[in-house]
């Protein structure tokens, strides 16, 4: 079985992430979370004063990239690999709703995008990768051998984004707060100037609004495998 590339592409809380890591359990595949490395960096910005929700210092986050460190490191009990930023666990701090509102404005910075695309192809070896993110495969990785583009609608997203908070044990939000931060990241993140998040024309899209967790592996797994 040959091994390929898979794009998996998507508005916010689509679960491109949770899709992405059970396609590359299921193919023994390398797993990247693009979206985490933009996290990690809206969370330095954040915690270096650089941006919060008021005001943010593009020039001076722009000036500090160099000293932005970002790996994974597999956790075998976990069953993913975790980010760290500095050497520094930071898989639960970036998943808050705080990061969450702030990192759309983080991603929109040439600057940064370039930094990251550059770690992000310099991670394909050899084939055998699930990559997601906005821009996975029209701009990381335009030649992906299969690309997916997630699509909700905005309600279901923010339900299953505000459960996840609960779950995580997220204190003081509301569903309405949290509906209002996926409306206005997919405003952001569709309207920005430097790789802009749009559907590659060949891109297979997927409605997953009504559509549960083992349905849609199963409908996307089985399109995988005409490729492999």
């Amino acid at each position: 079985m040959k091994k390929i590339t898979i794009a998996i592409d998507g508005f916010s809380s689509t679960g491109k992430s949770t899709l992405a890591k059970q396609l590359a359990k299921k193919l023994k595949y390398v797993y990247v979370d693009t979206g985490a490395m933009y996290r990690a960096v809206t969370l330095y910005a954040f915690q270096n004063g650089f941006i919060d929700n008021s005001s943010f210092d593009e020039k001076a986050l722009i000036a500090d990239l160099d000293s932005i460190k970002i790996h994974f490191v597999f956790n075998s009990r976990k069953g993913f690999a975790e980010v760290f930023l500095n050497d520094v666990n930071v898989e639960k701090e970036i998943r808050t709703l705080e990061v969450s509102q702030l990192v759309s404005q983080v991603s929109a910075v040439s600057e940064v995008r370039t930094k990251l695309v550059q770690q992000q192809q310099e991670m394909r070896k050899d084939n055998g990768i699930v990559m997601d993110g906005r821009d996975i495969g029209t701009v990381v990785f335009p030649d992906a051998d299969i690309k997916f583009f997630m699509t909700a609608s905005a309600d279901k997203r923010a339900k299953r984004r505000y459960k996840e908070l609960l779950d995580r044990g997220e204190e003081n939000i509301t569903y309405e707060r949290v509906l209002k931060n996926v409306e206005s990241r997919d405003y952001i993140d569709s309207t920005r100037e430097d790789s802009p998040l749009v559907k590659a024309d060949d891109a297979i899209g997927i409605d997953n609004s009504d559509m549960g967790l083992e349905e849609q592996f199963d409908r996307v797994y089985n399109l995988i495998l005409r490729y492999v």
